[in-house]
This record gives C-alpha cells, sequence and structure tokens, in this order.
C-alpha cells in the first residue's frame, strides 16, 4: 500500500544538532511564515561535541536544544540516534533514514553538502538523498512507516565553510535571501548553548558570530543584507522544477 507525500511539508536531515540552524534556518523560518510544517531531523544527537560531559548527559543536552529550536518554528525534532564520528552509509541506518522519510511524507527536502568539511555531513547527505530516492520503493520494508510518492523535491546547503575539502568553492545555484528573518535564525540558532564554548575551542570561532558573517557574505552575492545558499539535486527521478522558487518568490535568485 503506498501514501501521498504530504503537502507543504519540509523535512531537514542534517548529521548534527544546530547543523539546520546554521545552515538554512532562514530558509525554513521563511517556510514556516507560508504555513509550512517543519521537521528537523540530526542522524546523530551530537554526542562528541564536548569537554565537559559524558556521552549519555550531552545527547540529552543537545536533543533538548535541538527540539526547543525546532518549537520556534512550531516545528519536530527527530534524532535517529547514531554516534557523532560513526555515522554510517549501511543497511541499519539506511533504513532509519528511509523510515524517517516514509513518517514525515515531505514533499521538500534540504540535507547537507556532498561534500563538505567532515565525513559525518557527506554521509547524512548521501543516506539522505537514497532515502528520498527510494521513498516509494514497496519491496523496502519499514514497519509502519508506509512507502509514498512522489519523490521529494531535494536540495542541498552550502558546505560549513563554504568549500569542498580541498579549499575549493561551492558556488550556490539559487540564493534565499533572509534578511527579514535573520533574528529568527539567530535565536533559532542561540537554542543551542552547550556548542558555543565547544566551537570556539575546537573550531576556533564565534558561534553567533559565524553564522551572521556566513549569511552576509552570501547575502553580499546578491546584494542583500543576509542569505542562504542552496543547490537543488537534478539526478533521475527526482523533480527539477524549483518548488522553493515557486514558495518564495522573489526572495530566490537563481543563478
Amino acid at each position: 500500500m503506498e501514501a501521498e507525500a504530504k503537502e507543504k511539508t519540509a523535512l531537514f536531515i542534517g548529521a548534527h544538532p544546530d547543523d539546520a540552524e546554521f545552515l538554512c534556518g532562514g530558509t525554513l523560518a521563511l517556510l514556516r511564515q507560508k504555513g509550512w510544517e517543519i521537521h528537523i531531523a540530526t542522524m546523530a544527537p551530537g554526542d562528541g561535541g564536548t569537554k565537559q560531559h559524558s556521552p549519555e548527559e550531552i545527547s540529552k543536552i543537545r536533543t533538548a536544544e535541538a527540539a526547543k529550536s525546532a518549537a520556534l518554528l512550531d516545528g519536530e525534532y527527530h534524532c535517529l540516534w547514531c554516534n557523532d564520528v560513526f555515522i554510517m552509509y549501511d543497511r541499519e541506518t539506511l533504513t532509519k533514514a528511509i523510515h524517517l522519510v516514509r513518517e514525515v511524507r515531505p514533499c521538500l527536502v534540504i540535507t547537507l553538502s556532498p561534500s563538505d568539511y567532515m565525513v559525518d555531513h557527506e554521509t547524512a547527505s548521501r543516506l539522505a538523498q537514497t532515502a528520498c530516492f527510494t521513498c516509494g520503493v514497496v519491496n523496502i520494508d519499514t514497519g509502519d512507516a508506509m512507502a509514498f510518492e512522489p519523490v521529494p523535491h531535494l536540495y542541498y546547503c552550502d558546505p560549513a565553510s563554504g568549500t569542498d575539502i580541498l579549499g575549493q568553492e561551492i558556488v550556490p545555484s539559487m540564493h534565499i535571501d533572509i534578511s527579514s528573518v535573520i533574528d529568527m535564525k539567530e535565536e533559532m540558532l542561540a537554542c543551542h548553548e552547550s556548542q558555543a564554548d565547544w566551537l570556539e575551542k575546537h573550531h576556533h570561532i564565534e558561534y553567533i558570530g559565524a553564522m551572521k558573517e556566513t549569511s552576509a557574505r552570501r547575502g553580499k552575492d546578491i546584494g542583500v543584507a543576509f542569505a542562504e545558499g542552496l543547490r537543488q539535486h537534478l539526478g533521475s527521478a527526482f523533480p527539477h522544477d524549483n518548488v522553493l522558487k515557486d514558495i518564495l518568490g522573489g526572495l530566490v535568485h537563481v543563478r
């Protein structure tokens, strides 16, 4: 038995709590303003992102922070409970990802860049791609989560640094003007209080400032205050019409 994708439902699939907020929180906020249902999922709970807590403690803290952030958009947070650094492209993990997509039944999915600064991000991106592609493959058993059609529209965020692992700039195929919702994006990211100190020590970045600097750099590309960069997956079986452009109109600047 097959179901259908739910209209006006968007799902972000990332590796760790705060990936969505840093990379596409503005786009998700704009979709929410248009009446869309928002889901934010991570493959892992962020159990490695600390110097002070045990994996169990920081996982509890970070998933609570992620749920608090999603709630700002009246959204729902999902965690697939892999471990940081050990997100695998294997049968068990992929089945979890397919189950998630079938459970939510989004018509639009945003995920991480296929080339990024760490393999967790790249693997989460591959898992999201295959989970979308197989959403209607009825012979893949995901229990109570039914197969559905059509394949969702799929978009990739900018890599966290704006470059691939060789330092080459990755140019987005579209920019989303998020100037009107930058305060919401900042509020969502600020929910992840546990990460500010960790990222300053491990990545040598100032958390909120780095997000705003990245958003301002993308904004400068198109002459606005703040923007986010995205690329659309255009492989076989995936939709080729730009649904984000249809939804957000003039806020989407296509190259």
